[in-house]
C-alpha cells in the first residue's frame, strides 16, 4: 500500500505524535520532525542515515515566528528575508537556547527558512512547533523532488508522504550565514547569487567544509547516484573515454547524437537554466535506474543557477 497522501490532517496527527513525515517543499522533498522533540528529530537522522554532526534546517511559516527561533538578525539577513521569504533561501543565524542542539549539530548557530510551498505553509501555520526537515533521501544519495522518489526510498521506514507533486525549483535551498554580521554562501542552490548580490552587495562563497560544517550540503560527496558518474566539459571526448559501455548522458540544451550513447536526457531544450534545475534530481533519478555502466554529466556555464547545478553535479561525480 503506497504511503503517499494528500491528508493534512494525517500528516499534523503524526507529526504530533513525535513521527516524521515527509513534506513537499518547492527545492526538494523534507523528511519532517518537531524540532522539540528528541524521538523525532533522532529518527529524522537514523533514517537517513545522516551524522548527527550535519545540522538541519528549521522551516518555520513566516518570517515573524523567526524571533522564535534565533537571538539576533543582522541588518542584511532582515533584508534578504525581506525579498526571498517565503523562497528557496536558508539563514544561519544565531540561535535561541530553546532550540535543541541536536538540530545544530552543537553549534550556536541555527539554520531556518521559510518554504514556498501552499501546503507546507498550511502545515506549518497548523502545528503548534516548526519542523526539522532534511531532504527525504538516504545520507549522500540524490535528494527527492517527487514523492514517488521518496516512497522508493523509505517505504518501510515511514508512515506517510505528504503529496505536493513535483518540486518546481528542483535543487535544495541557497544557505547563507553571517559573519561579523556579513553574508556568506555556505551552500550554492535554487537562488542565484547574482539575485543575492541584487539586494546585499559582493557575497563570499564558503561551501566546502569536511569536518564540522555550518550547514547542510557542505561534504564534499552528496547527491550522489549508484551509477559512476562523470562531469566534463567535453562530452565527446568523455563518452570516448568510455567506449563499449553503457553510458547515460545529461547534457544542459544540446541533443548529442551517438551510437555510443545508451540514452540521454535533455534538461532544457530551450536552455533555460530554472527548468534544467527544475529537472535535474529527476534526471539523475531516471539514469540511475536505468543499468548504466557510467551517468556523463555535462558542466552547465558558470553563472546564474548553472553554478548551483555544477556544484551538486561536482559533489555527485566519481572524477571531481
Amino acid at each position: 500500500m503506497s504511503i503517499i497522501s494528500k491528508d493534512i490532517a494525517k500528516a499534523i496527527a503524526l507529526l504530533k505524535a513525535d513521527k516524521i513525515v515527509a513534506i513537499p517543499t518547492e527545492t526538494v522533498y523534507g523528511l519532517a520532525g518537531n524540532i522539540f522533540s528528541e524521538k523525532a528529530i533522532k529518527s529524522i537522522f537514523e533514517t537517513k542515515k545522516r551524522p548527527f554532526f550535519n545540522p538541519l534546517i528549521v522551516h518555520i511559516p513566516s518570517a515573524d515566528a523567526l524571533e522564535n527561533i534565533v537571538s539576533h538578525v543582522p541588518e542584511k539577513a532582515r533584508l534578504l528575508a525581506k525579498a526571498f521569504w517565503p523562497g528557496s533561501m536558508t539563514l544561519v543565524l544565531k540561535k535561541q537556547a530553546t532550540i535543541p542542539d541536536l538540530i545544530t549539530a552543537g553549534k550556536d548557530t541555527v539554520a531556518v527558512r521559510v518554504p514556498n510551498h501552499p501546503l507546507t505553509l498550511e502545515l506549518l501555520e497548523q502545528l503548534p512547533f516548526p519542523l526539522a526537515a532534511p531532504s527525504a533521501n538516504p545520507f549522500s544519495s540524490i535528494s527527492p523532488t517527487k514523492p514517488e522518489h521518496v516512497e522508493n526510498y523509505f517505504k518501510n521506514d515511514i508512515d506517510m508522504v505528504l503529496d505536493g507533486g513535483a518540486c518546481t525549483n528542483g535543487i535544495e535551498s541557497t544557505i547563507i550565514g553571517f559573519e561579523n554580521d556579513e553574508p556568506i554562501i555556505y551552500r550554492l542552490g535554487a537562488l542565484a547569487l547574482e539575485d543575492i548580490e541584487a539586494v546585499v552587495g559582493k557575497i563570499t562563497i564558503k561551501n566546502k567544509k569536511e569536518q564540522s560544517p555550518d550547514a547542510p550540503g557542505m561534504l564534499e560527496k552528496h547527491y550522489a547516484p549508484l551509477t559512476q558518474t562523470y562531469l566534463t566539459s567535453n562530452v565527446v571526448d568523455e563518452v570516448k573515454n568510455h567506449a563499449g559501455k553503457r553510458i547515460g548522458l545529461l547534457v544542459f540544451k544540446d541533443d548529442l547524437n551517438g551510437n555510443a550513447i545508451t540514452t540521454q536526457i535533455i534538461l532544457s531544450p530551450k536552455g533555460d537554466m530554472a527548468e534544467a534545475a527544475s529537472k535535474l534530481y529527476n534526471a539523475m533519478h531516471d539514469l540511475d535506474h536505468q543499468n548504466l555502466d557510467v551517468i556523463i554529466a555535462e558542466r552547465f556555464p558558470d553563472f546564474g543557477l548553472g553554478k548551483s547545478i555544477n556544484d551538486r553535479l561536482q559533489r555527485a561525480a566519481f572524477n571531481s
